[in-house]
């Protein structure tokens, strides 16, 4: 069953730019990807030139509350208005997801119906620490927690968004502009104008920031070059700026009677397409303030796509796009007329430009955001299980009753989950929930030993299989309490292992026992006698997909350690690693994210603790190899923006039930560098284990040295996609919830 789409952008569809540029391509990416898509305009159609086409796509419905009478006069809806309208829309016929744009808009429907339908693009929200005050990060965090995806148009929004506001990580992905050539549009070949006047471009809106009253003085300043050129401006939104009352006067007049510039007025996008293929460069140069945005321009991809190189500033959010030495960046007005005069009189410079451009667009094509939806579809709509069905099946034939039924028509499999802290099982629970032959309810616990009897014996009597994460009090209740024939499944960590608790565990009441790691697997039966049929291994999931982000420039020389407390953890043993490689390389950098120790109170009471951390850090402020070369950053859950600067992750620790933090890195693209900790060899491969910090140093550094960084880490992340990725760890979740002997 295609998944129902409902998609609204705080955006008139009657102008064009960049956010109607992103409605259309948002509408066409999720026809694509096997949406039905229904768009809901903000304003009534005065002209068709964006609509149109959309309401020719199959599988696209386009409404408009003005024409269907829910709203009077013939403004835009402010976003008041436009939540009653989507809410009022989707009671109708509710749909699985509802896509967003505007952030006064999502904060209203965040409190509404819509909550956790979400999925919500992000793009007008502060861009810098100093504007992120107390109320913007507020109304974010409560869009966040009501979203089920938050779109991000670049990978430096999302990263920010991670360290700024917590509760957008683990939800941010990524969704760039969509660039979509219309039929029988054939992009430029790249060679410069020869014989004529050089074609300068620029569509969009007229605004003091986008330097487009600036550009309208171009073609004067080349003449005095002895460059003949002219500037085509496409669009009719000039802007009122109240800064500058006299702008929006001075624009009119400029693109009226300018020397050079040839004014197209409004078109629909094919046209303004049309017009920029038949130019020779793009002009996307703006003033140097709007150099920090963490957006990217549409208008600059869609040059690429046609084959037009683009003049724009210096960012190292476009180096990172065209290369350093990409010959159009520009900074001021003299830039623009000494690249504008060089570009003119050098073909193959032009030429050079023009292939970067094109090798730029090519991942923001339709398809590829089309596949990059379907991606994100799969994850929030996994397909039923015969297996998760068959067992609701045999659940309701044991007398369990009635259900919601699932996207069959079948019964859905009640799964309950038990426990006083979820924090290990939380994508896991987002993904037991989206199935849509399971349903979920949670008993959780106030405190380790405290829950609310009713509440526990009410998930008893309703649940066909309950999972008690911990191994702890909530496990003895549950299989104490468990009805016939409902299965009891515990996860068990190492904190429970050598308490008491499994000691008095009903291991016959319980069906199966998990554990991270064949060796905390192999303890478990060792320590309490269990039968081995009982004790499982299901490891730790890694949120591969969302690790899965473009490293830093330098990251082959950066060290990483997640957590260094308590002293078990071994930081000591890092910073011999790191005096090594320091002594012959001094732009290797041990980077921790990490709680200290002090902020853990049941660590710093302890004399042997303090001891240990006293003698680390004294080391850290007096070893002259050492200094400068450890940074310590915040404790958070921005840990995937983080390991963006990572290349190579730490695990010194004298011991661990799986060590989370090697595999995140292998996720985003490090190279994990351990050592031989007992049970190490059986969650990673031996290749990444050491005998001591002296061979971790040696192995770290001949790897860099040799040029190995690159698909030693390539390595790396294919196994643990392969082992200990999200998508295989939820499978092998599915079959046992589903009753499947591992």
């Amino acid at each position: 069953m295609r998944p129902r789409a409902l998609v609204y952008g705080d955006v008139d569809l009657n102008l064009i730019d960049g956010s109607a540029i992103w409605a259309q391509g948002m509408v066409q990416s999720l026809a694509r990807a096997g949406c039905a898509v229904t768009l809901v305009l903000k304003a009534p159609v005065r002209t068709g030139r964006l609509v149109d086409p959309l309401r020719a796509l199959p599988g696209v419905t386009v409404r408009s509350p003005h024409a269907e009478g829910r709203v009077e006069g013939d403004r835009g809806m402010p976003a008041k208005q436009a939540a009653v309208v989507l809410t009022e829309i989707d009671a109708e016929d509710p749909f699985d997801l509802v896509v967003v744009r505007g952030r006064r808009l999502a904060g209203k429907l965040a409190a509404g119906p819509l909550a956790g339908r979400l999925w919500t693009y992000l793009t007008d929200v502060p861009q810098s620490a100093g504007e992120f005050d107390r109320a913007a990060k507020g109304e974010l965090r409560r869009i966040a927690d009501a979203s089920r995806m938050l779109l991000c148009q670049t990978e430096e929004l999302r990263s920010f968004l991670e360290s700024a506001v917590p509760a957008t990580a683990g939800k941010s992905v990524l969704f760039p502009p969509v660039v979509v050539l219309p039929d029988g549009l054939t992009p430029r070949g790249g060679e410069p104008p020869r014989g004529r006047a050089l074609r300068l471009v620029y569509t969009g809106k007229f605004a003091p920031r986008w330097n487009t009253y600036e550009m309208t003085g171009l073609p004067r300043m080349l003449a005095l070059r002895g460059v003949d050129a002219e500037l085509h401006m496409v669009g009719d939104k000039i802007h009122d700026d109240p800064k500058d009352p006299g702008f929006s006067t001075r624009m009119r007049t400029a693109l009226e009677s300018a020397q050079g510039v040839v004014w197209h007025g409004g078109h629909p996008r094919a046209e303004a397409m049309r017009l920029t293929a038949e130019c020779d460069v793009g002009l996307s140069w703006r003033h140097p303030e709007m150099d920090a945005s963490l957006e990217l321009s549409t208008k600059v991809l869609e040059c690429g796509a046609l084959g037009v190189p683009v003049l724009l500033n210096r960012t190292p959010m476009h180096e990172r796009l065209f290369g350093a030495d990409y010959p159009l960046f520009v900074a001021s007005e003299t830039d623009v007329v000494d690249a504008l005069t060089l570009i003119g009189k050098n073909p193959d410079l032009y030429a050079l430009a023009a292939e970067r451009c094109r090798a730029a667009a090519r991942d923001y094509t339709l398809d590829a955001a089309a596949e990059r939806l379907g991606a994100y579809l799969a994850q929030a709509f996994p397909d039923p299980s015969e297996a998760v069905l068959a067992a609701a099946r045999q659940a309701a034939a044991h007398g369990a009753g009635a259900a919601p039924a699932g996207a069959t028509g079948e019964r859905k499999l009640r799964v309950g989950v038990a426990g006083h802290d979820l924090k290990f099982f939380t994508r896991l629970l987002d993904y037991l929930r989206s199935r849509p032959d399971m349903e979920v309810r949670v008993d959780h616990w106030a405190a380790l030993k405290v829950h609310d009897p009713e509440r526990s014996q009410e998930l008893v009597e309703w649940a066909d299989v309950v999972v008690c994460e911990w191994c702890g009090p909530n496990a003895l209740w549950y299989a104490k309490h468990k009805r016939p024939g409902q299965r009891l499944l515990v996860r068990l960590h190492r904190f429970e292992l050598y308490a008491r608790w499994p000691q008095h565990l009903d291991i016959d009441a319980v069906d199966q026992v998990i554990c991270v790691s064949p060796h905390y697997a192999r303890l478990t039966r060792e320590t309490t006698g269990w039968p081995a049929h009982k004790v499982t291994v299901v490891p730790n999931w890694v949120d591969d997909r969302q690790l899965d982000r473009p490293k830093l420039a330098g990251a082959e020389h950066h060290l990483g350690m997640i957590g260094i407390a308590p002293s078990r953890k071994r930081l000591d043993l890092a910073l011999d690693a790191l005096e090594e490689l320091r002594r012959d390389d001094p732009r290797f950098t041990l980077f921790v994210k990490s709680k200290l120790p002090w902020e853990y109170w049941w660590i710093w009471q302890r004399d042997e603790e303090r001891a240990h951390y006293e003698q680390v850090f004294r080391r850290i402020r007096r070893s002259p190899l050492l200094a400068g070369g450890v940074v310590f950053d915040t404790y958070g859950r921005d840990v995937a923006a983080w390991l963006r600067r990572i290349g190579f992750v730490l695990s010194t620790s004298d011991d661990e039930s799986f060590h989370l933090a090697p595999a995140e890195g292998m996720a985003s693209g490090a190279i994990p560098v351990l050592l031989g900790w007992p049970g190490a060899d059986t969650i990673y491969d031996t290749r990444w284990i050491h005998a001591d910090a002296s061979a971790m140093a040696a192995s770290i550094a001949t790897t860099v040295r040799d040029g190995h960084w690159e698909a030693d880490r390539q390595v790396a992340r294919e196994q643990v996609t392969r082992a200990y990725g999200l998508a295989e760890v939820c499978r092998q979740w599915t079959e046992l919830l589903a009753g499947a002997r591992p």
